[in-house]
Protein backbone atom coordinates (compact mmCIF):
# COMPACT_ATOMS: atom_id res chain seq x y z
CA UNK A 1 0.00 0.00 0.00
CA UNK A 2 1.91 2.93 -0.94
CA UNK A 3 1.73 6.62 -0.20
CA UNK A 4 1.27 8.94 -3.42
CA UNK A 5 2.77 11.50 -1.06
CA UNK A 6 6.06 9.76 -1.41
CA UNK A 7 6.18 10.12 -5.22
CA UNK A 8 6.04 14.15 -5.39
CA UNK A 9 8.19 16.22 -6.73
CA UNK A 10 7.91 20.36 -7.08
CA UNK A 11 9.13 22.23 -9.71
CA UNK A 12 9.40 26.06 -9.05
CA UNK A 13 8.90 29.03 -11.17
CA UNK A 14 13.00 28.47 -12.32
CA UNK A 15 12.28 24.79 -13.88
CA UNK A 16 13.85 23.17 -10.68
CA UNK A 17 12.63 19.77 -9.42
CA UNK A 18 12.43 19.87 -5.46
CA UNK A 19 11.78 15.81 -4.41
CA UNK A 20 9.07 16.38 -1.68
CA UNK A 21 8.69 12.14 -0.86
CA UNK A 22 11.57 9.85 -0.35
CA UNK A 23 9.98 7.75 -3.36
CA UNK A 24 10.58 10.26 -5.26
CA UNK A 25 13.84 11.47 -4.14
CA UNK A 26 15.45 7.95 -5.24
CA UNK A 27 13.21 7.82 -8.43
CA UNK A 28 15.52 11.10 -9.23
CA UNK A 29 18.81 10.04 -8.01
CA UNK A 30 19.09 6.21 -10.07
CA UNK A 31 17.92 8.57 -13.23
CA UNK A 32 21.53 10.76 -12.57
CA UNK A 33 22.69 11.95 -16.23
CA UNK A 34 21.21 13.95 -19.35
CA UNK A 35 17.79 13.62 -20.09
CA UNK A 36 16.03 15.35 -22.85
CA UNK A 37 12.25 17.45 -21.61
CA UNK A 38 10.03 15.91 -24.52
CA UNK A 39 6.68 17.83 -25.73
CA UNK A 40 3.64 16.63 -23.71
CA UNK A 41 0.42 17.59 -22.22
CA UNK A 42 0.27 20.76 -19.61
CA UNK A 43 -0.61 18.18 -16.67
CA UNK A 44 2.24 15.68 -17.72
CA UNK A 45 6.12 15.87 -17.83
CA UNK A 46 8.34 13.52 -20.30
CA UNK A 47 11.60 12.96 -19.77
CA UNK A 48 14.08 10.61 -21.31
CA UNK A 49 17.88 9.93 -21.15
CA UNK A 50 20.32 11.53 -24.16
CA UNK A 51 23.91 12.57 -24.58
CA UNK A 52 25.16 15.67 -23.62
CA UNK A 53 24.23 16.77 -26.75
CA UNK A 54 20.92 16.42 -26.88
CA UNK A 55 20.50 13.36 -29.42
CA UNK A 56 19.77 9.76 -28.37
CA UNK A 57 21.20 7.09 -29.13
CA UNK A 58 20.78 3.20 -28.55
CA UNK A 59 23.30 3.20 -25.59
CA UNK A 60 20.60 5.60 -24.38
CA UNK A 61 17.52 2.76 -24.15
CA UNK A 62 15.16 2.14 -26.70
CA UNK A 63 12.37 4.03 -28.19
CA UNK A 64 9.20 4.26 -26.05
CA UNK A 65 6.19 3.91 -28.86
CA UNK A 66 3.72 3.79 -26.35
CA UNK A 67 3.37 5.12 -22.47
CA UNK A 68 0.29 5.69 -19.92
CA UNK A 69 -1.50 5.26 -16.65
CA UNK A 70 -2.96 2.72 -15.71
CA UNK A 71 -6.61 3.43 -13.25
CA UNK A 72 -8.89 0.35 -13.31
CA UNK A 73 -8.28 -3.21 -14.02
CA UNK A 74 -8.12 -4.99 -17.32
CA UNK A 75 -6.99 -1.51 -18.53
CA UNK A 76 -4.22 -3.02 -20.79
CA UNK A 77 -6.46 -5.25 -22.23
CA UNK A 78 -6.75 -2.87 -25.55
CA UNK A 79 -2.81 -2.32 -25.65
CA UNK A 80 -2.64 -6.15 -25.59
CA UNK A 81 -5.02 -6.37 -28.38
CA UNK A 82 -3.28 -3.67 -30.32
CA UNK A 83 0.75 -4.44 -30.17
CA UNK A 84 -0.93 -8.48 -31.40
CA UNK A 85 -2.75 -6.68 -34.16
CA UNK A 86 0.18 -4.20 -34.94
CA UNK A 87 2.20 -6.98 -34.95
CA UNK A 88 5.49 -4.69 -33.11
CA UNK A 89 8.51 -6.59 -31.68
CA UNK A 90 8.92 -5.28 -28.13
CA UNK A 91 8.46 -5.45 -24.54
CA UNK A 92 5.14 -4.43 -22.65
CA UNK A 93 6.41 -3.03 -19.06
CA UNK A 94 4.06 -2.75 -16.29
CA UNK A 95 4.65 -0.80 -13.31
CA UNK A 96 2.55 -1.16 -10.03
CA UNK A 97 4.36 0.34 -6.34
CA UNK A 98 7.41 -1.86 -6.55
CA UNK A 99 6.00 -4.66 -8.37
CA UNK A 100 7.74 -4.88 -12.39
CA UNK A 101 6.60 -7.42 -14.99
CA UNK A 102 7.23 -7.33 -18.74
CA UNK A 103 5.70 -8.97 -21.59
CA UNK A 104 7.13 -9.62 -24.79
CA UNK A 105 5.69 -9.24 -28.11
CA UNK A 106 7.19 -10.33 -31.47
CA UNK A 107 4.53 -10.52 -34.58
CA UNK A 108 1.34 -10.52 -32.81
CA UNK A 109 2.75 -13.35 -30.31
CA UNK A 110 3.77 -13.70 -26.98
CA UNK A 111 7.02 -14.98 -26.59
CA UNK A 112 8.01 -14.24 -23.09
CA UNK A 113 7.40 -12.85 -19.60
CA UNK A 114 9.35 -11.58 -16.65
CA UNK A 115 8.74 -10.39 -13.25
CA UNK A 116 9.69 -9.52 -9.91
CA UNK A 117 6.45 -10.53 -8.20
CA UNK A 118 7.53 -13.32 -5.88
CA UNK A 119 3.89 -15.28 -6.32
CA UNK A 120 4.90 -14.78 -10.13
CA UNK A 121 8.42 -16.52 -10.30
CA UNK A 122 8.91 -19.73 -11.12
CA UNK A 123 9.67 -21.35 -8.01
CA UNK A 124 6.18 -20.24 -7.12
CA UNK A 125 4.11 -21.08 -10.31
CA UNK A 126 5.49 -25.15 -9.84
CA UNK A 127 4.63 -25.00 -5.66
CA UNK A 128 1.33 -23.43 -6.75
CA UNK A 129 0.73 -26.04 -9.15
CA UNK A 130 2.30 -29.08 -7.04
CA UNK A 131 5.39 -29.94 -8.76
CA UNK A 132 7.60 -29.66 -6.08
CA UNK A 133 7.29 -29.27 -2.89
CA UNK A 134 8.06 -26.04 -0.03
CA UNK A 135 11.26 -28.03 1.02
CA UNK A 136 12.50 -28.31 -2.37
CA UNK A 137 11.81 -24.86 -3.27
CA UNK A 138 13.67 -23.16 -0.31
CA UNK A 139 16.80 -26.13 -0.71
CA UNK A 140 17.14 -25.05 -4.55
CA UNK A 141 17.00 -21.10 -3.68
CA UNK A 142 19.63 -21.82 -1.32
CA UNK A 143 21.51 -23.54 -3.95
CA UNK A 144 21.62 -20.66 -6.29
CA UNK A 145 24.95 -19.74 -6.18
CA UNK A 146 27.18 -18.19 -9.29
CA UNK A 147 23.79 -16.41 -10.65
CA UNK A 148 22.33 -19.76 -11.77
CA UNK A 149 18.36 -19.58 -12.30
CA UNK A 150 15.98 -21.73 -10.53
CA UNK A 151 15.11 -24.25 -13.02
CA UNK A 152 18.97 -24.88 -13.83
CA UNK A 153 19.80 -25.87 -10.15
CA UNK A 154 16.06 -27.92 -10.24
CA UNK A 155 17.04 -29.54 -13.64
CA UNK A 156 20.70 -30.13 -11.73
CA UNK A 157 19.24 -31.50 -8.37
CA UNK A 158 17.35 -34.28 -11.24
CA UNK A 159 13.55 -32.86 -9.80
CA UNK A 160 12.55 -32.44 -12.96
CA UNK A 161 13.16 -32.93 -16.39
CA UNK A 162 13.89 -29.92 -18.88
CA UNK A 163 10.79 -30.74 -20.99
CA UNK A 164 8.58 -30.86 -17.83
CA UNK A 165 9.81 -27.36 -16.60
CA UNK A 166 9.63 -26.01 -20.29
CA UNK A 167 5.18 -26.68 -19.66
CA UNK A 168 5.36 -24.94 -16.46
CA UNK A 169 7.32 -21.92 -17.80
CA UNK A 170 4.40 -22.00 -19.99
CA UNK A 171 2.05 -21.46 -17.27
CA UNK A 172 3.96 -19.11 -15.83
CA UNK A 173 3.78 -16.56 -19.14
CA UNK A 174 -0.26 -17.08 -18.45
CA UNK A 175 0.27 -16.20 -14.65
CA UNK A 176 2.62 -12.95 -15.49
CA UNK A 177 0.12 -11.74 -18.04
CA UNK A 178 -2.80 -12.11 -16.04
CA UNK A 179 -1.10 -10.30 -13.48
CA UNK A 180 -0.17 -7.30 -16.15
CA UNK A 181 -4.07 -6.98 -16.76
CA UNK A 182 -5.10 -7.19 -13.21
CA UNK A 183 -2.92 -4.20 -12.24
CA UNK A 184 -5.53 -0.78 -11.13
CA UNK A 185 -3.02 1.37 -10.78
CA UNK A 186 0.36 2.19 -12.70
CA UNK A 187 2.15 2.57 -15.67
CA UNK A 188 3.27 1.16 -18.53
CA UNK A 189 5.27 1.79 -21.29
CA UNK A 190 5.84 -0.13 -24.64
CA UNK A 191 9.76 -0.35 -25.81
CA UNK A 192 11.00 -0.95 -29.46
CA UNK A 193 12.55 -3.94 -29.55
CA UNK A 194 14.59 -6.76 -27.26
CA UNK A 195 17.35 -8.37 -26.81
CA UNK A 196 16.58 -12.68 -27.09
CA UNK A 197 19.36 -13.44 -24.63
CA UNK A 198 16.82 -11.80 -22.05
CA UNK A 199 13.93 -14.12 -23.00
CA UNK A 200 14.75 -17.61 -20.73
CA UNK A 201 13.01 -19.51 -22.66
CA UNK A 202 10.73 -18.93 -25.89
CA UNK A 203 7.33 -19.86 -25.91
CA UNK A 204 5.07 -18.56 -28.92
CA UNK A 205 1.17 -18.05 -28.11
CA UNK A 206 -1.28 -15.73 -30.57
CA UNK A 207 -1.71 -12.28 -28.19
CA UNK A 208 -5.19 -12.65 -29.27
CA UNK A 209 -5.57 -16.10 -27.69
CA UNK A 210 -3.33 -15.07 -24.97
CA UNK A 211 -5.49 -12.40 -24.12
CA UNK A 212 -8.72 -14.23 -24.43
CA UNK A 213 -7.69 -15.96 -21.83
CA UNK A 214 -6.46 -14.12 -19.34
CA UNK A 215 -9.84 -12.10 -19.78
CA UNK A 216 -11.89 -14.90 -19.04
CA UNK A 217 -9.81 -16.06 -16.22
CA UNK A 218 -10.62 -11.93 -14.63
CA UNK A 219 -14.46 -12.95 -14.99
CA UNK A 220 -14.85 -16.35 -13.73
CA UNK A 221 -13.04 -14.90 -10.61
CA UNK A 222 -15.07 -11.99 -10.38
CA UNK A 223 -17.59 -14.67 -10.66
CA UNK A 224 -16.69 -17.27 -8.61
CA UNK A 225 -15.00 -14.75 -5.37
CA UNK A 226 -19.40 -14.41 -5.15
CA UNK A 227 -19.81 -18.28 -3.67
CA UNK A 228 -15.68 -18.52 -2.58
CA UNK A 229 -14.14 -15.37 -1.61
CA UNK A 230 -10.57 -16.72 -1.40
CA UNK A 231 -8.17 -19.94 -2.34
CA UNK A 232 -7.48 -20.34 1.64
CA UNK A 233 -11.38 -21.49 2.19
CA UNK A 234 -12.42 -25.01 2.62
CA UNK A 235 -14.50 -27.04 0.44
CA UNK A 236 -16.78 -29.57 2.19
CA UNK A 237 -18.94 -31.98 1.30
CA UNK A 238 -22.67 -32.27 1.67
CA UNK A 239 -25.10 -34.53 -0.04
CA UNK A 240 -23.66 -37.56 -1.52
CA UNK A 241 -24.03 -38.42 -5.11
CA UNK A 242 -22.51 -38.98 -8.40
CA UNK A 243 -20.18 -36.24 -9.79
CA UNK A 244 -19.15 -35.40 -13.56
CA UNK A 245 -16.15 -37.39 -14.19
CA UNK A 246 -13.94 -34.10 -14.91
CA UNK A 247 -14.33 -33.09 -11.19
CA UNK A 248 -14.04 -36.42 -9.79
CA UNK A 249 -10.21 -35.83 -9.41
CA UNK A 250 -11.37 -32.57 -7.39
CA UNK A 251 -13.99 -34.15 -5.22
CA UNK A 252 -12.08 -36.79 -4.21
CA UNK A 253 -9.12 -34.57 -2.74
CA UNK A 254 -11.78 -32.46 -0.63
CA UNK A 255 -12.01 -33.93 3.01
CA UNK A 256 -12.90 -30.96 4.69
CA UNK A 257 -9.67 -30.06 6.17
CA UNK A 258 -7.60 -29.37 2.81
CA UNK A 259 -7.99 -25.86 1.54
CA UNK A 260 -8.57 -25.26 -2.25
CA UNK A 261 -5.00 -23.84 -2.25
CA UNK A 262 -3.80 -26.87 -1.37
CA UNK A 263 -5.93 -28.95 -2.82
CA UNK A 264 -4.63 -27.60 -6.05
CA UNK A 265 -1.10 -28.42 -5.31
CA UNK A 266 -2.15 -31.87 -4.43
CA UNK A 267 -3.83 -32.61 -7.93
CA UNK A 268 -1.64 -30.86 -9.88
CA UNK A 269 -3.79 -28.89 -11.43
CA UNK A 270 -3.23 -25.08 -9.69
CA UNK A 271 -5.81 -22.77 -7.72
CA UNK A 272 -7.63 -21.40 -10.38
CA UNK A 273 -8.52 -24.44 -12.04
CA UNK A 274 -9.49 -26.04 -8.49
CA UNK A 275 -11.81 -22.77 -7.95
CA UNK A 276 -13.01 -23.33 -10.75
CA UNK A 277 -14.17 -26.75 -9.99
CA UNK A 278 -15.57 -27.02 -6.17
CA UNK A 279 -17.56 -23.69 -7.69
CA UNK A 280 -19.14 -26.21 -10.08
CA UNK A 281 -19.69 -28.76 -7.21
CA UNK A 282 -20.89 -25.92 -5.11
CA UNK A 283 -23.24 -25.27 -7.62
CA UNK A 284 -24.30 -28.78 -7.85
CA UNK A 285 -25.10 -28.88 -3.67
CA UNK A 286 -22.56 -31.66 -3.69
CA UNK A 287 -20.04 -29.02 -1.66
CA UNK A 288 -20.10 -25.96 0.53
CA UNK A 289 -17.60 -23.37 1.17
CA UNK A 290 -16.45 -23.40 5.04
CA UNK A 291 -14.15 -20.37 6.56
CA UNK A 292 -10.05 -21.28 6.61
CA UNK A 293 -8.36 -22.97 9.11
CA UNK A 294 -6.39 -20.72 11.43
CA UNK A 295 -3.60 -22.33 13.27
CA UNK A 296 -2.56 -18.75 15.16
CA UNK A 297 0.77 -18.63 13.72
CA UNK A 298 1.48 -14.64 11.40
CA UNK A 299 1.16 -16.82 7.91
CA UNK A 300 -2.65 -17.97 8.72
CA UNK A 301 -3.39 -14.66 10.57
CA UNK A 302 -2.33 -12.88 6.88
CA UNK A 303 -4.48 -15.46 5.29
CA UNK A 304 -7.76 -14.91 7.37
CA UNK A 305 -7.24 -11.60 6.60
CA UNK A 306 -7.13 -11.91 2.85
CA UNK A 307 -9.85 -14.21 2.61
CA UNK A 308 -12.04 -11.64 4.78
CA UNK A 309 -11.32 -8.46 2.19
CA UNK A 310 -11.73 -11.23 -0.83
CA UNK A 311 -15.39 -11.53 0.65
CA UNK A 312 -15.47 -7.86 1.11
CA UNK A 313 -14.04 -7.13 -2.70
CA UNK A 314 -16.41 -9.52 -4.17
CA UNK A 315 -19.49 -8.22 -2.26
CA UNK A 316 -19.13 -4.97 -3.61
CA UNK A 317 -17.99 -6.50 -7.28
CA UNK A 318 -17.82 -3.73 -9.66
CA UNK A 319 -16.78 -0.54 -7.00
CA UNK A 320 -13.50 -2.58 -5.88
CA UNK A 321 -11.32 0.38 -6.58
CA UNK A 322 -13.44 2.79 -5.48
CA UNK A 323 -13.11 0.91 -2.00
CA UNK A 324 -9.39 0.12 -2.69
CA UNK A 325 -8.93 4.32 -2.97
CA UNK A 326 -10.37 4.33 0.29
CA UNK A 327 -8.43 1.67 2.12
CA UNK A 328 -5.58 3.46 1.13
CA UNK A 329 -6.37 6.41 2.60
CA UNK A 330 -6.87 4.76 5.67
CA UNK A 331 -4.01 3.40 5.78
CA UNK A 332 -2.07 6.72 5.26
CA UNK A 333 -4.16 8.21 7.37
CA UNK A 334 -2.69 5.30 10.07
CA UNK A 335 0.95 6.21 9.79
CA UNK A 336 1.96 2.43 9.88
CA UNK A 337 0.04 0.36 7.67
CA UNK A 338 2.91 1.47 4.83
CA UNK A 339 5.98 -0.49 6.50
CA UNK A 340 3.29 -3.37 7.38
CA UNK A 341 1.97 -3.56 3.90
CA UNK A 342 5.40 -2.39 2.11
CA UNK A 343 5.82 -4.37 -1.12
CA UNK A 344 3.15 -6.69 -0.46
CA UNK A 345 -0.02 -5.76 -2.50
CA UNK A 346 -2.58 -4.92 -2.67
CA UNK A 347 -4.39 -7.52 -5.52
CA UNK A 348 -7.41 -6.01 -7.07
CA UNK A 349 -9.20 -8.39 -4.77
CA UNK A 350 -8.10 -6.58 -1.62
CA UNK A 351 -5.44 -9.23 -0.61
CA UNK A 352 -1.98 -9.27 0.25
CA UNK A 353 1.74 -11.26 -0.61
CA UNK A 354 1.38 -13.12 2.98
CA UNK A 355 4.85 -13.77 3.55
CA UNK A 356 5.98 -10.14 2.71
CA UNK A 357 3.12 -8.93 5.10
CA UNK A 358 4.85 -11.32 8.00
CA UNK A 359 8.07 -10.17 6.91
CA UNK A 360 7.54 -6.49 7.37
CA UNK A 361 5.65 -7.32 11.09
CA UNK A 362 8.50 -8.01 12.38
CA UNK A 363 9.84 -4.68 11.91
CA UNK A 364 6.67 -3.17 12.86
CA UNK A 365 6.71 -4.61 16.12
CA UNK A 366 9.90 -4.02 16.93
CA UNK A 367 10.86 -6.40 19.54
CA UNK A 368 7.36 -6.67 20.34
CA UNK A 369 4.98 -9.74 19.63
CA UNK A 370 4.95 -9.84 15.68
CA UNK A 371 1.33 -12.43 15.70
CA UNK A 372 -0.45 -9.51 18.20
CA UNK A 373 0.71 -6.66 16.00
CA UNK A 374 -0.81 -8.51 13.08
CA UNK A 375 -4.02 -9.23 14.52
CA UNK A 376 -4.30 -5.80 15.56
CA UNK A 377 -3.46 -3.93 13.16
CA UNK A 378 -5.45 -6.42 10.30
CA UNK A 379 -8.48 -6.99 12.22
CA UNK A 380 -8.73 -2.79 12.44
CA UNK A 381 -7.70 -2.90 8.52
CA UNK A 382 -10.55 -5.33 7.90
CA UNK A 383 -12.86 -3.67 10.22
CA UNK A 384 -12.59 -0.73 8.09
CA UNK A 385 -13.14 -2.75 4.94
CA UNK A 386 -16.49 -3.64 6.17
CA UNK A 387 -17.37 -0.56 7.03
CA UNK A 388 -16.61 1.29 3.57
CA UNK A 389 -17.79 -1.45 1.97
CA UNK A 390 -21.09 -1.22 3.95
CA UNK A 391 -21.81 2.41 2.29
CA UNK A 392 -22.03 0.83 -0.72
CA UNK A 393 -24.45 -2.08 -0.17
CA UNK A 394 -27.74 -1.88 0.68
CA UNK A 395 -28.68 -2.90 4.05
CA UNK A 396 -29.40 -7.08 2.69
CA UNK A 397 -26.13 -7.24 1.26
CA UNK A 398 -24.26 -5.16 3.76
CA UNK A 399 -25.34 -7.82 6.15
CA UNK A 400 -24.54 -10.71 4.13
CA UNK A 401 -21.12 -9.43 3.49
CA UNK A 402 -20.88 -9.33 7.90
CA UNK A 403 -22.10 -12.42 8.04
CA UNK A 404 -19.53 -14.07 6.10
CA UNK A 405 -16.89 -11.98 7.35
CA UNK A 406 -17.55 -12.43 10.93
CA UNK A 407 -15.43 -16.08 11.31
CA UNK A 408 -12.64 -13.92 9.98
CA UNK A 409 -12.87 -11.26 12.11
CA UNK A 410 -12.98 -13.32 14.68
CA UNK A 411 -9.67 -15.38 13.82
CA UNK A 412 -8.17 -11.45 13.73
CA UNK A 413 -9.24 -9.78 16.71
CA UNK A 414 -6.51 -9.63 19.46
CA UNK A 415 -6.29 -11.26 22.37
CA UNK A 416 -5.61 -9.90 25.79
Amino acid sequence: MRDPRAELVRIDSHGQAHPIGNVASQRLRSREGTHRVLPAPAHMLFMRRVAADGLRSDADGPTVRLAGEITSTGALCDIVALLGQAAWRGELIVLDGDHARSIFFDQGNVVGASTNVESERIGSILYKFGAIDAATRDRVVGAQAGGKRFGEVLVDFGVLPQEKLYQYMAKQVAEILFGVLSVADGTFGFLDGFDDARLVVRHTVGAGIALMDAVTRMDEVRFFRQKIPSAEHVPVRTEPGVVPEDLAAIYAGIDGVTSIAELGRRTGVGEFETIKAVYALVQAHRVAIHPPHVSGGPSSIVAAANAALGSIFAAVGARGAELTANLASFAVGAGVYDILLRGAGPTSEGSFDVDKVVENSVLVAGGSDPVHVLRQMLHEYVSFALFSAGAMLGSGAESEAARQVAPMLAVLRPVG
